[in-house]
């Protein structure tokens, strides 16, 4: 029997998202702002969670109906039959977003449907679940729009931007979703080159080998539907069996990380050896501005320095354009995207984006800026202040 099911995704990812889940088995994906609402079964659930790139999570629909007041939101939220997927002795938590509900209150919102979740339990098992806002057993999602409430259980656990391996941290990271989103879009395909010359803690570079290798990004971690009283285990099993069965080989891959930092360095081989895909990937220290393609052509990706992470607007105003410059001198022939919320880069950079796509990092609206690096032929800096100008990024 097909449930439904919605999964948010970073911003601008959500037409790639449908197809990834239609190619898992969803039988209907419907594009929404912030995610995909999709139907299919348990295995197509346990596949998403497991195989998904670009999902932030796996919500559940368990619950929906109109609404006018609180009370009619815990009416919902009791009448649910919490009790078949879960004991009292797992934990929970519950968090509530909203679109144009006229409730003041998420907080108190929030209140009653932990209220009503333990008003259930109490009255058919005699006990209630205890909550637990930091590392809950179930997590329970409900979604208020200006008169409708969905309740869900999260399939995910822990988001799945986090795939069980990733211990050096950068200060301000680019979630595993987002890079891979950003591969799917540059096109890049597995044996194609790929560079990350400002690499960081090695996102685009872990994300890449995992595709190259068809390694699951779920394969180093746990799910929330592992705690669920319905989770069919042989489904789950033969899922995960036959993910496994697709890895390949670990092998030298042509996919290269440098940074001018040292420490950014080590971070990035850190989590590759975290991963065990640190013979797969080839690291060095190298300033973009003076290191050299390692083929003819190939696939530059990367998200530069910008803001307070580069410093003041002088050297941005410095950088950005030696960064053209260095692209021109070095990279003919290589298609470079970079994921950037400057919008001075495309101003300052002195060559014409063939392509912006917008896409958010959380809140913070972006664009992955592309240039077709074709040797003496693309240098226009009018144009592209102009196409800046006009562009209303």
């Amino acid at each position: 029997m097909a449930e439904t099911f919605f999964s948010p995704c970073p911003r601008g990812l959500e037409n790639l998202l449908a197809d990834e889940l239609r190619g898992f088995g969803a039988a209907s994906a419907e594009v929404l702002h912030g995610g995909v609402m999709w139907s299919g079964d348990w295995a197509s659930c346990y596949r998403a969670n497991l195989e998904s790139r670009l999902a932030t999570r796996v919500l559940w629909r368990v619950g929906r109906s109109r609404y006018q007041g609180e009370i009619d939101i815990y009416k919902l939220a009791y009448s649910v039959t919490w009790a078949k997927w879960f004991t009292p002795d797992d934990s929970i938590r519950v968090s509530v977003t909203a679109q144009q509900s006229p409730l003041k209150s998420l907080e108190f919102i929030t209140l009653r449907i932990k209220d009503a979740v333990c008003d259930h339990f109490r009255t058919v098992v005699g006990r209630r679940p205890d909550v637990d806002t930091a590392n809950p057993a179930i997590r329970i999602h409900a979604f208020l729009t200006k008169d409708m409430v969905t309740l869900y259980m999260d399939t995910s656990g822990e988001p799945l931007y986090k795939r069980g391996f990733k211990t050096a941290a950068v200060e301000a990271p680019l979630k595993e979703n987002i890079a891979a989103g950003i591969l799917k879009l540059s096109g890049w395909q597995p044996g194609e080159p790929l560079i990350d010359p400002m690499c960081g803690s090695g996102t685009f570079l872990l994300e890449a080998a995992q595709m190259a290798l068809g390694i699951a990004p779920g394969l180093g971690r746990k799910f929330g539907f592992e705690r669920f009283k319905n989770v069919d285990e042989a489904t789950w099993s033969a899922v995960r069996s036959a993910a496994e069965a697709r890895r390949k080989p670990l092998a030298p891959l042509p996919i290269f990380g440098s940074d001018l930092v040292g420490d950014q360095v080590r971070r990035s081989r850190e989590n590759l050896a975290a991963a065990g895909l640190d013979k797969c990937v080839t690291l060095d220290r190298a300033d973009i501005l003076d290191r050299v393609a390692p083929f003819a052509a190939g696939v530059m990706v990367t998200n530069p320095p910008y803001g307070v992470r580069i410093g003041e607007a002088e050297e941005l105003a410095a950088f950005y354009p030696q960064l053209g410059d260095a692209l021109k001198k070095h990279w003919a022939g290589w298609r470079c995207y970079f994921f950037s919320g400057d919008m001075m880069l495309a101003k300052l950079i002195g060559l014409k984006a063939s392509k912006r796509t917008p896409l958010f990092n959380g809140a913070l609206e972006c664009r992955l800026f592309e240039y077709k690096v074709i040797a003496g032929s693309m240098r226009d800096k009018p144009r592209a202040a102009d196409d800046a100008q006009k562009d209303p990024s």
